[in-house]
């Protein structure tokens, strides 16, 4: 009972807040979150696992992603492209590609490093690469 009411009074405190709103909360969530999920041995490759989800208010007909990867020491391994769209708005998708010629143990961590096609862009000028939130689920960080 005691929890229930002290999970009460710390939602009231926040919805009291001086400028809090529902709206800026929902304009937080907007944007692009690309999260790398997993790595797996592939043969002579390791096979990455990108989930990404559009919570924008577009959809893109082409997000191309400069991916680089670093080995152990932080040295620049590889370098790919990979496209992550077609995406459409509230759309959840698993992107999957190889990183050939590298073991999974020897990535160290992965770089979004920028955005190289996005249409249709962003409306404000402000580039693709800022809708973007980066995250990983494993031990291998994947940064922007």
């Amino acid at each position: 009972m005691a929890d229930r009411l002290l999970r009460a009074l710390a939602l009231a405190a926040v919805v009291a807040l001086p400028g809090a709103s529902w709206a800026q909360s929902e304009e937080a969530a907007r944007g692009v979150a690309i999260e790398l999920n997993k790595l797996e041995p592939n043969g002579e490759a390791c096979r990455a696992y990108l989930v990404v989800k559009n919570a924008d208010a577009a959809a893109f007909e082409s997000l191309k992603l400069d991916l680089v990867m670093f080995d152990r020491d932080g040295v620049v391994a590889k370098r790919l492209a990979v496209q992550a769209a077609p995406l459409p708005v509230g759309k959840t998708s698993l992107k999957v590609f190889d990183i050939t010629g590298h073991d999974c143990a020897g990535i160290g961590s992965i770089l979004l490093n920028d955005v190289l096609d996005c249409a249709p862009a962003p409306q404000d000028g402000a580039g693709c690469l800022g809708l973007i939130a980066a995250s990983a689920r494993g031990d291998v960080p994947f940064i922007k």
